[in-house]
C-alpha cells in the first residue's frame, strides 16, 4: 500500500513539473520575439509590413494548432502530443538558425507557433484531467508559471544575444536556439511520467453537435473572448498610450506594464484559491469587473491615476485560468473538444479585438478638430476599449450565473 501511494505521488509530481515547466516555456517562447524582432528586420532588411505579414501568419498558425490538436489528442492520447509540442518547438529554433532567407525563417517562425497552439492545449486538457481537487487553485498556479517567465523572458533574451561563445555572438538566432532547447526538459519529465486518457470513455462523451448546441458552450467562448482580448491587447496598447497621451518615456512607460505583467502574475499565484472557495462563475463576474473599474477608473482619473492600469491586471489575470478550470468541471469527459473550440474562436476574436481597438483610435481621431486633442481623445477611446471588453466579460458571466442557477447547474 506504500509502495503504490509513493508510486502515485512519484506520478502526479512528475504530471506538475510537465505542466508547470511547460507553461514556463509557453511564456518564454511567446515573450523573448520583442527584444529579437528589431534585430531580425536589419538582418532580413524587413520593412513594418512584412514584420506584420510574419505575425500574422504566425497567429495563423497558432489557430491551425489549436484547430487539430483534441484530434491529435484522442488518436495520439495527452503524452504524445505534449512530448511532439515540445519537440517541434524545440525543433523550430534549430530551423530558425540554419535560416539564411527570409521565406525559411518565415516557416521556421510559423512551426514555432504551431508547437505554441499545440502546447497551449496540450497543457489545458492535461490540466483539465489532472487537477481534479482545487481545481482553480491550481489552474491558477499553473498559469502563474508563464507569466513569471513572461516577466523575465525579454531581460534573458536582451541577455543572451549579447552573449560570445568562442569569440562569436550568439544574436538573435543563437538566442532562439537556447531558449527553445529548454523545451526538452519537460519531454524528459512527460516520458518518465503518465498522464489519464479517456479513449476508453468515448462512449459516455457527449456528441459534437450537442456540445455546440449548449448555451454555456457559447457564453463560456463569450467569457474567454473578451477576458483574453483585454488581457492580451494591454500588452500591445499600454506602453503606447503613456508615452503619446502622458508624454511618459519608454522607461517609465515600460516600467509601468512590468508592473502589470507583477500584479497578474501574484494574482495567478496567490489568489486561485479564492475562485474554488467563491465558484467559478461568481469569481469570473467579479475579477472582470474589478479589471473593468481599474481601467475606467485610470482613463476617468488622468495621469494621476495610472496606477490603476497595472492593477487591472490582478482582474483579468484569473479570467483564463478560471474559465480552464470551470471546463474541467463542467465537461469532464469532453474537455479536450470544449476547450478546442473556445480557445480557437479566443484566438480569432483576439485578431478582431485588436484591430477594433486601432480603428476607434483612428476614428476619434479623424473626427476631432484639433490633431493633437485628437490623438488623445483617440487613445482614450481605444484604451476604453479593453475596458469595455473586461466589462463585457463580467456581463457574460452574470448571464452564466443566471442561467446555471436557474438550472440548478452553478458551479
Amino acid at each position: 500500500m506504500e509502495k503504490q501511494r509513493a508510486f502515485s505521488r512519484n506520478v502526479y509530481i512528475m504530471q506538475l513539473a510537465t505542466i508547470f515547466i511547460g507553461f514556463v516555456i509557453f511564456g518564454f517562447s511567446e515573450n523573448i520575439k520583442g527584444p529579437a524582432i528589431p534585430r531580425i528586420q536589419v538582418d532580413f532588411a524587413l520593412n513594418e509590413a512584412q514584420i506584420g505579414t510574419l505575425l500574422s501568419l504566425n497567429s495563423l498558425g497558432y489557430l491551425l494548432a489549436c484547430s487539430f490538436t483534441a484530434y491529435l489528442t484522442q488518436k495520439m492520447g495527452i503524452k504524445r502530443v505534449t512530448v511532439a509540442a515540445f519537440a517541434v518547438m524545440a525543433l523550430s529554433g534549430v530551423f530558425m538558425y540554419l535560416s539564411r532567407q527570409f521565406a525559411w525563417f518565415t516557416a521556421s517562425y510559423f512551426l514555432m507557433y504551431i508547437g505554441n497552439g499545440m502546447l497551449e492545449i496540450g497543457l489545458a486538457i492535461m490540466g483539465a484531467r489532472i487537477f481534479v481537487r482545487n481545481t482553480g487553485m491550481m489552474m491558477n498556479l499553473a498559469h502563474g508559471f508563464y507569466g513569471l517567465s513572461s516577466i523575465v523572458a525579454p531581460l534573458i533574451a536582451t541577455g543572451l544575444m549579447n552573449v560570445t561563445i568562442n569569440g562569436r555572438l550568439l544574436d538573435w538566432r543563437g538566442m532562439y536556439v537556447v531558449m527553445l532547447s529548454l523545451s526538452l526538459i519537460p519531454i524528459v519529465f512527460a516520458l518518465l511520467s503518465k498522464f489519464p486518457e479517456v479513449q476508453a470513455e468515448a462512449a459516455g462523451r457527449v456528441p459534437f453537435r450537442t456540445l455546440m448546441r449548449d448555451p454555456v458552450l457559447w457564453l463560456t467562448v463569450s467569457i474567454l473572448t473578451f477576458g483574453v482580448v483585454s488581457e492580451l491587447a494591454v500588452g500591445g496598447w499600454l506602453v503606447n498610450f503613456l508615452e503619446k497621451a502622458y508624454e511618459w518615456d519608454a522607461v517609465s512607460a515600460s516600467g509601468m506594464l512590468s508592473l502589470f505583467f507583477l500584479c497578474f502574475t501574484f494574482a495567478r499565484l496567490f489568489l486561485g484559491m479564492l475562485t474554488d472557495r467563491l465558484g467559478y462563475t461568481l469569481s469570473l463576474i467579479i475579477f472582470s469587473l474589478m479589471s473593468a473599474l481599474c481601467t475606467f477608473g485610470a482613463l476617468a482619473g488622468g495621469e494621476k491615476l495610472a496606477f490603476l492600469f497595472a492593477a487591472s491586471g490582478i482582474g483579468i489575470a484569473m479570467i483564463y485560468p478560471t474559465v480552464m478550470a470551470f471546463i474541467a468541471k463542467r465537461y469532464p469527459r469532453d474537455s479536450d473538444a470544449v476547450i478546442t473550440v473556445t480557445v480557437t474562436l479566443m484566438g480569432v476574436g483576439s485578431v478582431i479585438g485588436n484591430y477594433i481597438i486601432g480603428g476607434v483610435i483612428e476614428l476619434t481621431k479623424r473626427l476631432s478638430a484639433d490633431p493633437e486633442t485628437g490623438l488623445l481623445r483617440g487613445l482614450q477611446a481605444g484604451y476604453g476599449v479593453i475596458g469595455l471588453c473586461a466589462f463585457l466579460c463580467a456581463v457574460s458571466g452574470l448571464v452564466l450565473l443566471f442561467y446555471l442557477r436557474k438550472r440548478r447547474e452553478l458551479i
